[in-house]
């Protein structure tokens, strides 16, 4: 990505034309970075997505906003986050905390990421960040009195990492917003394969493009901004 951080191909869908079009009929495009974007290692998948937004009638600042406001994100994101921490903050880096609470099928999972989080400007018109998971921990009897963190290496493994990387540009009338999610999950058992595999290829782009519609939707319902 360190072209793109340099401000080439900041879009990623700048060399595919017919992406921009749909999305400025306000699709929101989720595809897999490449083939069905799981790649498999010893022990694990990691699991890469990207996907893009148009938000119309907003400028970069007002995009910034709300993307920033993460005490606000529990009320943004729900059911999928609970609560958001901010645990330091100091200029355009942030170290926050999130309950996620994944669920799909019979299966629903508990964790608490911690993510640092690093904003750059580019221009007056192109910011992006970079976000990684420094600590996921699983959470056990989620809001019961005996709720607990389950030892990594004895949880389930649903999600060990995950890294986001977030690019905003103010044009056309608006702000495109792009995000490339990479995560990292356990291998899935051979005696789990068929009850699991489907939960793991479909989540990424599930949690992908819902992040990005309830972003669009949040940025478009804020009261607009006004010179003083």
């Amino acid at each position: 990505m360190q072209p793109r951080w340099s401000g080439e191909h900041f879009l990623w869908f700048d060399d595919s034309p017919d992406i921009r079009p749909r999305l400025l009929g306000g699709n929101v495009v989720a595809q897999p970075v490449q083939g069905n974007g799981v790649v498999t290692l010893p022990g694990g998948l990691i699991q890469d997505w990207i996907g893009a937004v148009f938000v119309p009638k907003t400028t970069l600042k007002e995009t910034l906003s709300v993307v920033q406001d993460y005490p606000q994100h529990s009320q943004i994101y729900k059911p999928d986050v609970t609560e958001v921490k901010v645990l330091s903050h100091t200029g355009n880096d942030f170290v926050i905390r999130t309950r996620v609470v994944k669920s799909k099928f019979f299966i629903s999972d508990v964790l608490d990421i911690d993510n640092e989080i690093h904003f750059v400007a580019l221009d007056a018109k192109r910011v992006y960040s970079r976000s990684a998971s420094r600590r996921v921990t699983e959470i056990g009897n989620p809001g019961k009195q005996n709720e607990h963190e389950l030892p990594t290496g004895h949880d389930r493994g649903l999600m060990w990492r995950i890294n986001g990387y977030w690019f905003f540009e103010e044009s056309d009338g608006g702000v495109f917003i792009t995000c490339n999610s990479i995560t990292l999950t356990r291998e899935i058992p051979f005696l789990l394969a068929k009850v699991l595999s489907p939960i793991l290829h479909e989540l990424p782009e599930e949690a992908l493009k819902n992040s990005l519609e309830l972003t669009r939707k949040a940025i478009v319902n804020q009261p607009k901004l006004t010179a003083p």
